[in-house]
């Protein structure tokens, strides 16, 4: 039977020409960093210094092309310049987000919401959360520690934000179940790793020597304090959140930073602004003047040798034929401004691409546009806004959750989860001037309420009392009242209406 098959698979093949010698071809991809030697770059190009940029392509396997990478020839060596250009545009959507954040709303739980605002005003919230967003944009990720320190806060927990460098996350099927924080000490020269596992309803903790070799976790003095035995309490509750930004396509179950596929472009805009700066150095007006006519030292009668920064010239020969003339001679070389400024815009357009608008950061590429075309430039950055908004829509409700949890705990208290909503304002909105003339036309065409146009006019920027009086005001003036509904009750006594008689109809009946 078994011969049979072969003998018709073989058939098959020749008829329809299949080559079975062909194998499976397999590539091989070396990554140059992994997540967190990735972290470490993109965390020194937003230090923003150049030689520590130019240290870090010399350390690592960057190609030998590459700006920062490249060594120049002696005696032709060119200043290499940064444009800080990836620090401004995590400062500028980090301010963004913040300034736009309103706190978060309760739902009818008045103590609960107390116990946060205590929370909240004794760990400065809002540069917690300030933190939170700027180390997502630069490395991806991280997560939110909660943690107990009598000799800092007797009464209230303590919140703190902890980049992904030194977090790492424990999945079962797809989800978080376990937080693990990373801490390098350093005792008697050696280095150890101390390890706290945040998970629902415990932390444990261990400790690691430099070979991962496990250590008692009290080995040495900065862990002195510690219990081998962790700490246990209710196992609804996790006091680590995790803040992870976007999905990384390099590493599994990571965030992705904002820098991702975009250092090339940075080097290369360091490139094209550090050959401009060095055109227009190399490019300077140069002097040539005789020596006949060169100022000399009155005292020595020396000489006098050139201002490098202001004077400079190159001195040459007497002119001493019959018909000659000693003249001094400026010769200008002519400097492609325009050719750099397409380069440095295009290379400008490449970092920007699909992270934020230029009109964001100030830069104004075309003095003309009116205001309509402002706020179309400014798309891209509420892409990149509603992306972190959305991050931290998830991650605030979670960590207030988690605070307040954590208080209870230590007051002893059955926990009581809150129920919270974040509040965010709008960004790049309509002038108000541009508003009030919508509105305006909205109202008069029949189309809007008094209610409407004032929510739709003031937005979040007024509480909800205040429109409520504003609207009252708006109808008084205008004339438009509210008066009860009229009934025929209303004038008549029901109590001295005399009492019907036998075979008196009521109504028709």
């Amino acid at each position: 039977m078994m011969g049979l098959i072969n003998f018709m698979r073989n058939k098959i093949r020749s008829f329809l020409k299949i080559d079975s010698s062909l194998s499976g071809q397999v590539i091989t991809i070396k990554e140059s960093l992994d997540y967190y030697g990735n972290a470490v770059k993109n965390r020194i190009w937003y230090r923003g210094n150049g030689q520590e940029i130019a240290q870090l392509y010399a350390q690592t396997d960057s190609p030998p092309t590459a700006f920062w990478k490249a060594s120049a020839t002696r005696g032709m060596e060119m200043r290499k310049i940064h444009t800080g250009l990836p620090k401004l545009i995590v400062k500028s959507l980090v301010n963004i987000v913040i300034n736009d954040y309103n706190g978060v709303e309760f739902t009818d739980q008045p103590i609960l919401e107390d116990m946060w605002n205590g929370i909240a005003d004794s760990n400065k919230i809002d540069k917690v959360i300030k933190k939170c967003v700027n180390d997502c944009l630069i490395v991806g990720d991280g997560a939110f520690k909660i943690t107990f320190d009598k000799d800092i806060s007797e009464e209230h927990p303590i919140i703190e934000f902890v980049p992904g460098e030194y977090v790492e996350y424990n999945r079962r099927r797809g989800r978080i179940y376990e937080v693990v924080f990373i801490t390098e000490y350093m005792h008697n020269s050696r280095r150890y790793f101390f390890r706290e596992l945040y998970g629902y309803g415990y932390i444990k903790y261990s400790l690691q020597d430099e070979n991962g070799g496990e250590l008692p976790v009290n080995f040495i003095p900065q862990t002195s304090w510690c219990d081998s035995g962790g700490v246990s309490f209710d196992k609804s509750v996790i006091l680590a959140v995790p803040a992870i930004y976007g999905e990384s396509s390099s590493y599994d179950g990571r965030g992705e930073s904002i820098y991702e596929g975009k250092t090339d472009s940075f080097d290369a805009l360091d490139e094209a602004w550090s050959q401009w700066m060095d055109a227009l150095r190399t490019g300077r007006s140069k002097q040539y003047i005789p020596e006949c006519l060169i100022p000399r030292d009155p005292n020595t009668g020396k000489l006098k040798p050139p201002n490098p920064f202001d004077n400079r010239f190159i001195a040459i020969g007497n002119d001493i034929s019959e018909n000659g003339g000693n003249k001094i001679y400026t010769e200008q070389p002519g400097i492609p401004h325009e050719s750099y400024l397409s380069t440095y815009i295009t290379a400008l357009d490449l970092c920007l691409q699909g992270v934020i608008s230029p009109s964001t950061l100030g830069i104004d590429v075309k003095k003309l546009d009116n205001a309509e075309a402002q706020r179309e430039k400014e798309k891209a950055t509420l892409y990149t806004r509603g992306n972190i908004i959305e991050m931290l829509s998830e991650v605030i409700p979670s960590l207030v959750a988690s605070a307040v949890a954590a208080k209870q705990l230590w007051n002893k208290a059955p926990v009581d989860m809150p129920k919270v909503s974040v509040k965010f304002g709008e960004y790049a909105n309509p002038s108000f001037e541009s508003q009030v003339e919508t509105v305006s036309k909205a109202k008069s065409g029949g189309i809007m309420s008094i209610e409407a146009s004032v929510d739709e006019l003031y937005g979040d920027s007024r509480d909800d009392d205040w429109k409520a009086k504003e609207i009252e005001r708006l109808k008084e003036e205008q004339g438009i009242t509210t008066l009860k509904e009229a009934s025929a009750s209303d004038d008549v006594d029901i109590d001295k209406l005399p009492e019907p008689e036998k075979g008196d109809k009521i109504n028709g009946v």
